[in-house]
């Protein structure tokens, strides 16, 4: 299997806002994108970028409600899950599975590392290290050709 790679290097929040908003244009339904990263590093910047690019507004953290559903003006959904406050049986009841690979959604999960059967088709992952206060790297990488067709267009 091909991997597809990309590193970027943020130096504001606009700048990963700004990064989120070009994977949103490029996101095609049926691509799960695993994010990884400490607290504090963007994760939830990034995706409400892709939601600004989805015509979705008002994109916040689920860490209270778990999973976040938003209907974008094409029908495409946002779903949008925040496993911290999780155990690995709390996240086998939320169900994520049923998002994998559906063809009118795209899947964003953060603290995937709590997730035990994670997908391996069509799979994005982001790593988001703090370099300092203000910078970030964002590391991209992508399995399966509809994620790898997305990283490419970056």
């Amino acid at each position: 299997m091909n991997d597809t790679s990309k590193i970027f290097i943020s130096h504001s929040e606009q700048e990963t806002l700004n990064l989120g908003q070009e994977l949103g244009e490029k996101i095609l339904p049926g691509v799960t994108v695993l994010l990884y990263g400490d607290l504090g590093t963007g994760k939830t910047v990034l995706i409400r970028g892709v939601g600004e690019a989805m015509k979705i507004s008002g994109v916040r953290s689920p860490s209270f409600t778990l999973i976040n559903e938003y209907e974008s003006p094409t029908g495409v959904f946002l779903i949008h899950s925040d496993l911290y406050r999780l155990e690995e049986t709390g996240v086998a009841a939320l169900g994520l599975e049923e998002f994998v690979g559906a063809s009118d959604a795209v899947l964003f999960v953060e603290w995937p590392q709590r997730w035990k059967n994670l997908p391996v088709k069509d799979v994005i992952k982001i790593s988001l290290t703090a370099l300092n206060e203000s910078e970030r790297e964002i590391k991209i990488s992508a399995s399966g050709s509809k994620a790898q067709e997305v990283v490419n267009k970056l």
